[in-house]
């Protein structure tokens, strides 16, 4: 049987990369003006105008999960390179690469690694060409608070599922006013969980490996592979 320290930390992988997911399709994707606020949608463009001029990003960031009522307190920290639709993503001893094609899960703890396709018809798959259109539908959203974060003029950007099933009651978008690159995304739960996904660095156009993004299974000579395609 896992652990109850297993189990959390696969939830919170599963639930930071739907984070990371979901700022990545803010950042690519240009918000449909109808029956949202206009502010917000004018912000969000030119966050999304900005992003698109970078060849590649970097960041590291930190995740946190809080539940009052579970007790729960629980802070981690990781990184990510994107460059297009092609990410490495490094959180909690996990490393997740997605080349365009297949994501490969590497679990040093373990000595496995999962290989898996992007299904484009599986309706509950994030994949690349979802995340252009990820915010399209399914949430409103409007201008929120205006924080000063340590010298930082943050503004939110509030957006809320229109599906009355969605387990999450409001999703709350930083954005940097001066920069125009997110700074943190929180989503609260209507079971009162909160995950805070927070932007410690964010670099652009670093110099990059051309097999930053390829999986090389001879690195890995005594891994399971384990192959879902």
């Amino acid at each position: 049987m896992k652990s109850k320290i297993q189990v959390l930390k696969k939830n919170n992988i599963k639930g930071m990369s739907k984070m990371f997911f979901q700022i990545t399709a803010l950042l690519l994707f240009s918000f449909s003006i109808q029956a949202q606020d206009k502010k917000a949608k004018d912000l969000l463009d030119q966050v999304t105008a900005k992003v698109r001029s970078y060849d590649n990003i970097v960041i590291d960031f930190k995740y946190s999960l809080n539940n009052t009522k579970e007790n729960i307190n629980q802070d981690s920290k990781g990184n990510v390179t994107m460059k297009g639709n092609q990410f490495v993503l490094n959180f909690m001893g996990v490393t997740k690469i997605f080349d365009g094609k297949k994501t490969y899960t590497i679990v040093p703890e373990d000595e496995e690694i999962t290989i898996s396709k992007v299904n484009d018809k599986d309706d509950n798959a994030i994949t690349p060409s979802k995340l252009l259109t990820f915010f399209n539908t399914g949430y409103k959203y409007n201008m929120d608070m205006l924080q000063d974060v340590k010298g930082r003029k943050i503004q939110y950007i509030k957006l809320v599922p229109t599906n009355a099933k969605d387990q999450r009651k409001e999703i709350l978008l930083g954005i940097d006013v001066q920069t125009k690159h997110i700074y943190n995304l929180i989503e609260m739960g209507k079971k009162g969980t909160k995950t805070t996904l927070t932007v410690n660095s964010f670099k652009t156009n670093q110099p990059l490996s051309k097999n930053q993004f390829t999986f090389t299974e001879s690195k890995y000579p005594n891994y399971y592979i384990n192959k879902l395609d």
